[in-house]
């Protein structure tokens, strides 16, 4: 198989400088390393990515390979090769430890439970009153047959005969700049240490089944839109030992027919006459509460608005609650009978003909003229 370019693997330019390859590595190795990625081709792209590190890191090797390719860092070629079992005599764990630590040469613990995210749909009210629904949730959850110990009921696990029961093999390389020794996963017990010799019959040794269940969930009074509630421990089952993860109810709220909804306040526009915004009137204005009575100031103008104190959405902080702003505008009608008509000529002619009014100067418009500018 023919090898890629080295430059090609760690996605850099041949001109690239020795931290722009350390840093270009260091993202390959973190995203492929077994111990991360469970992909089957991760283990190959991270040894590969490794290899090129390991000669474009070295100012020897790089110089050979710009010159030759391949063929210059090969077995023979300038002493940069002629290792046992591996070419370049590369311990990719070691490696790997300087990069991150040694988290290649870590034991990997049981495994906490994947969360879940549940998406529940409010109608307004809802939102603003808190109610309390039920829902149906499918997920991994411990066998009821063997309580999560993945062993059929009467047997018992036992420890790995590969690995000991670490969980870990050991493999020791010798070349010639000295014996390198490298730890990877056991792949028979997959790093626990254990083997389950009878599995379970209804979870087939994975120690978890897929099941439904209906919980109840309290939704608290001045839920948002996109808010998500945490449900502890109703996720996922995790691997033995390890515990479960969460479910997060993530809410919608429906538009309503007359409310909007900024932060804890609503807003709501009121439409009244041009008698009524002329000359005063009390209107039954609608809350979430129920209707209430607002007094409508006589020469109320379009865009002229009412707050109606602790009408709004309760803080979900638990003190205080938003008010109900009510926007008032002025309906002209398009269709009047000929009374109606009438009445309105006779006002027209007894009421001032407005005039177009000079918009409010500037502060720099008024400088400029005293400057005579």
């Amino acid at each position: 198989m023919t090898k890629r370019d080295y430059y090609e693997v760690l996605g850099v330019p041949r001109g690239a400088s020795t931290e722009e390859i350390r840093r270009a590595y260091r993202r390959l190795a973190r995203k492929y390393h077994p111990d991360v990625n469970q992909d089957p081709e991760a283990e190959s792209l991270f040894k590969e990515a490794t290899e090129a590190y390991e000669v474009l890191s070295d100012s020897q090797k790089r110089s050979a390979y710009d010159a030759f390719g391949h063929a210059g860092v090969q077995p023979g070629a300038g002493g940069f090769g002629g290792f046992e079992g591996d070419p370049f005599g590369i311990n990719f764990d070691t490696i790997f430890e300087t990069f991150f630590g040694g988290m290649g040469r870590t034991r990997r613990g049981p495994r906490r439970g994947a969360d879940l995210v549940h998406h529940m749909t409010l109608t307004f009210e809802e939102a603003a009153f808190g109610t309390e629904r039920e829902i149906e949730v499918t997920r991994r959850t411990v066998c009821p047959r063997c309580q999560g110990r993945q062993a059929e009921p009467g047997t018992s696990p036992s420890r790995c005969p590969t690995c000991g029961g670490t969980g870990q093999v050991r493999r020791t390389q010798r070349s010639l700049l000295g014996q390198f020794v490298s730890v990877t996963e056991c792949e028979r017990c997959g790093g626990s240490g254990m083997i389950i010799p009878t599995p379970c019959e209804e979870c087939r040794g994975q120690g978890a089944i897929r099941a439904t269940r209906r919980l109840s969930v309290q939704v608290p009074a001045g839920i948002d839109e996109g808010f998500r509630l945490r449900l502890a421990g109703e996720g996922e089952a995790g691997d033995p030992g390890a515990p479960p993860g969460d479910l997060f109810v993530e809410f919608t709220i429906q538009p309503h027919p007359l409310f909007r909804r900024k932060g804890q306040d609503i807003h709501l526009e009121m439409p009244l006459n041009i008698v009524q915004a002329t000359l005063g009137d009390e209107v039954e204005v609608p809350t979430l509460n129920g209707k209430v009575s607002v007094r409508v100031e006589p020469g109320t103008q379009p865009g002229d608005a009412h707050r109606i104190r602790g009408q709004g959405f309760p803080s979900l902080q638990g003190s205080g609650r938003g008010d109900e702003v009510v926007t008032f505008t002025v309906i002209v009608p398009k269709h009047v009978n000929e009374k109606q008509r009438k009445l309105l000529r006779e006002l027209g002619e007894s009421l001032e003909i407005p005039q177009p009014q000079e918009t409010e100067r500037s502060f720099f418009d008024k400088v400029r003229d005293a400057l005579g500018l």
